[in-house]
């Protein structure tokens, strides 16, 4: 187990990623409590977002920029390499062979940051806005 210095919670993983003290309250808080290098690439991917689901609230859930309307549509996060885009396993199978060249899971595309591809992402978020896909 490793225990975090600052915030003394304790992890499974050493220097496991998390937010220490208060969680922020909104999406540009998040943004802003990562590094600067990671910054504009996250501001570029919620600006996106907020083109392409107009209709969308901006939220924080389960501690990370969320866009809802009834229900989650889809999430995305800083990590240390690459943002992580939650679109659900659905939209993951429907992009299939155009992530070709990203590390994806079960619900998770990795974009590694330098590489956001705008057209791709307005695409995944209109076809989840679209089919009523959950994240």
């Amino acid at each position: 187990m490793w225990k975090c210095p600052k915030c003394g919670r304790e992890f499974k993983n050493t220097n496991q990623n998390h937010f220490c003290g208060e969680k922020p309250g909104t999406v540009e808080e998040y943004i802003l409590l990562q590094d600067d290098e990671k910054q504009a690439d996250l501001f570029l991917v919620r600006q996106i977002l907020k083109q392409s689901l107009p209709e969308a609230e901006e939220r924080i859930s389960w501690s990370m920029p969320t866009y809802w309307k009834n229900h989650n549509i889809l999430h995305f996060a800083a990590s240390r390499k690459h943002i992580g885009f939650y679109p659900g396993p659905e939209a993951v199978e429907e992009f299939k062979e155009e992530l070709k060249g990203y590390s994806v899971d079960k619900g998770t595309i990795r974009i590694p940051y330098g590489r956001v591809d705008i057209e791709l992402i307005k695409r995944i978020a209109q076809w989840c806005w679209d089919t009523g896909n959950h994240a």
